[in-house]
């Protein structure tokens, strides 16, 4: 990667944009160092925007933007929707983008995206996530560890109730009359983690208000707990919509740091919303880049 980022963040749910470059590359503990906050930059993420050797260096590209994403710990991931809008807003500044609808290229799918408008430091941003997926084989969840009324068992021998649904990556949603922090340390990193998934899964602890809001708490894979998300605020909304809890259309979902809004269609097509404010853009010293832990 290059050594110039920028920072911004959905609803506190912060990312570091980088473009490719041959100053560092992407180890595990590398990742994990810049996205340290008391020893790095800081983020609960990275986005990486590829070069494109066909593009000029401003405008349009001749082909989607291509990403990639890393989360704090170093592993690679499939998308992050805040992550995604904190991109378009990256774009949007650099005059690469304007209000109309561009694609990205990320894990292997092509994502449409939209700066609605910009006031400074504020983007409104919206992205169409495609159609999600919902049951065990989504989220490469093996169906038998499953009881009949749908819970996994954790360890101590509680079960819970799980919703599994995927936007791109995977995700399981409990639904409780009231999501408790206390619920959240609990079943998060247990849930996150379990034997019975293939590649660990994002956490969401979510309650219905009414027929077009939830409200969620958020563990993240490889994250831990985060103030907001963009793709678990599409699956507490698509868990809700296709469980019935609510109706098919705009739905609001409150998180700690804020609301997005989920606009979620009968067959499920999804489209995220809101607004990302930028923080920072920054250089890394090259002191800094030569001390990161290499391959």
């Amino acid at each position: 990667m290059g050594t110039g980022f920028y920072k911004a963040h959905g609803l506190g749910n912060d990312y570091l944009v980088f473009e490719e470059g041959d100053a560092w590359t992407a180890t595990p503990d590398a990742v994990g160092r810049v996205c340290d906050r008391w020893r790095g930059p800081g983020g609960d993420g990275i986005v990486v925007l590829l070069a494109d050797p066909s593009s000029p260096a401003t405008g349009y590209p001749a082909a989607p933007f291509r990403l990639r994403m890393f989360n704090p710990d170093g592993s690679e991931f499939e998308r992050s929707g805040n992550g995604l809008r904190v991109l378009a807003s990256y774009l949007a500044r650099r005059g690469r983008v304007d209000t109309q609808p561009f694609s990205v290229e990320v894990g292997g799918d092509l994502v449409t995206m939209t700066v609605h408008g910009s006031t400074p430091p504020v983007h409104d941003v919206s992205v169409e996530m495609g159609r999600a997926r919902v049951g065990p084989a989504a989220v490469a969840l093996d169906p038998a560890a499953l009881d009949p009324e749908g819970r996994l068992e954790l360890p101590g021998g509680e079960r819970v109730a799980v919703r599994p649904v995927s936007v791109g990556n995977p995700h399981l949603v409990v639904f409780t009359p009231e999501p408790t922090r206390e619920q959240l340390l609990s079943w998060g990193p247990a849930l996150a983690t379990h034997r019975a998934l293939a590649r660990g899964s994002n956490v969401q602890i979510a309650a219905v208000v009414d027929g077009h809001a939830c409200r969620a708490l958020i563990w993240e894979r490889g994250v831990g707990r985060t103030s907001a998300s963009g793709t678990s605020s599409c699956a507490v909304a698509v868990a809700a919509v296709s469980a019935g809890l609510v109706e098919p259309g705009a739905v609001t979902v409150h998180m700690d740091g804020g609301d997005l809004s989920v606009t979620v269609s009968r067959r499920l097509d999804v489209v995220l919303r809101g607004p990302v404010e930028e923080v920072c853009e920054g250089t890394l010293t090259e002191a800094f880049v030569k001390a990161l832990p290499a391959a």
